[in-house]
């Protein structure tokens, strides 16, 4: 069976992540697969998800874009389903010819690069939405990690990273550097204004006028929810009526319901898993944390913004290109617990504080992080990108 089976049409872009989890780089590639303008048809390909992951490829497919799932890509290094997935992509390429080959997150932008270099695609790009290379692993292994990023940069056309701060980063470490241009990420964040918290409030029994603090995220080591945890038991000792919303699943679930029962936090924290009504879980929120290590540009930070609820979050990666301290949310050094209390603490009493962080993230968030304003910078850069390839083929 050829391995492009059921993609039927010209590919004009093949766009290659490692998995659809629901997240920042599923969102920006929903945007992207579903509204690139004529000229710039599409196939979506994904790995396999996680234990716990939920997925966004029914929602990407149900929106009209074409979506593949390659056998044996997945996030973890297994060199037999690796190499699997490896001449899998390289066959797809070969048949269907794309003149784009864009790639999202680690293992499918090593990959799917190699891939479309045997295979003879004319452009490759490689999205930094962030990157593994700080925060994840110990200092050995970041170091081969870093040594494998330059070494792929060789094998791209472009880079793209997803705020000034990621692109700083690279440079750094020598990634990229001449060959880097920042393109925020864009979402579709118009209906996440105006939905009902008092729906969720009663369905996870919150009490009327009790303050709910809430995370949202992949439960993930790099999200560092020990952090929001610890800060939520300093936050009731101030204000004891506090209650606090977990959103997402992943790996670290049994680990983080464990710590919150030690900590004494078993009625007051509530593990929501993933949902869907995302309107209506911001809605319910009186402030939204991102506690994170390291970050490109969190999709909940931006989507919170957007629904016009005040932000607490860690000053990390990306995160001050989104968030501006004192202006629409409160920016805290990364790892300190009471800093991250007393800033949940201070928009949590001050309500005239909260109300215009909330005011002023929606503006930013729509101004900034809108989906037009993502396909408009990512076709003028793929139609730059393009043209040499087209005037090699008029003097062939």
């Amino acid at each position: 069976m050829s391995a492009a089976d059921g993609v039927g049409g010209r590919v004009d872009v093949v766009y290659v992540v490692t998995r659809l989890a629901v997240g920042g780089p599923a969102r920006r590639l929903q945007v992207l697969a579903t509204r690139m303008g004529p000229g710039f048809n599409s196939v979506l390909l994904h790995g396999a998800l996680e234990a716990g992951e939920g997925s966004l490829a029914e929602e990407i497919g149900e929106a009209g874009a074409v979506v593949v799932q390659v056998p044996g890509l997945r996030r973890r290094i297994s060199p037999v389903a690796d190499l699997r997935a490896l001449w899998w992509l390289y066959r797809f390429l070969r048949q269907t010819r794309p003149l784009i080959v864009s790639t999202h997150t680690a293992k499918a932008g090593a990959l799917g690069r190699v891939a479309a270099l045997a295979a003879g695609v004319p452009v490759r790009i490689h999205t930094y939405h962030g990157h593994v290379l700080v925060g994840y692993f110990g200092p050995v292994v970041s170091t081969v990690f870093r040594w494998i990023e330059r070494a792929l940069t060789a094998l791209s056309t472009w880079v793209i990273a997803v705020s000034p701060e990621v692109a700083a980063d690279l440079s750094r470490m020598g990634i990229g550097r001449d060959r880097v241009t920042v393109v925020s990420p864009g979402f579709d964040l118009e209906g996440l204004a105006g939905g009902s918290g008092a729906v969720v409030r009663r369905e996870l029994g919150v009490p009327d006028g009790a303050p709910l603090v809430g995370i949202v995220g992949r439960l993930a080591p790099i999200k560092n929810h020990d952090l929001f945890l610890r800060a939520a038991l300093r936050v009731l000792d101030r204000l004891p009526d506090a209650r606090f919303l977990v959103v997402g699943d992943g790996g670290l679930a049994p680990e983080l319901r464990d710590l919150a029962a030690r900590l004494g936090l078993a009625d007051r924290v509530t593990f929501g898993g993933w949902r869907s009504d995302l309107a209506d879980v911001y809605a319910a929120m009186d402030v939204v944390v991102c506690s994170s290590i390291n970050e490109g540009l969190p999709a909940a930070l931006v989507e919170a913004c957007a629904a016009g609820r005040p932000v607490v979050s860690t000053r990390v990666g990306g995160v001050p290109d989104l968030v501006e301290d004192g202006v629409n949310g409160l920016l805290v050094p990364s790892g300190e617990t009471e800093a991250l209390a007393d800033a949940i603490v201070t928009v949590l009493t001050d309500a005239s504080l909260a109300a215009r962080l909330g005011r002023e993230g929606r503006r930013i968030a729509l101004g900034r992080y809108g989906a037009e304003r993502l396909v408009e910078e990512t076709e003028r850069l793929y139609h730059r990108l393009l043209e040499p390839v087209a005037l090699t083929r008029m003097h062939v």
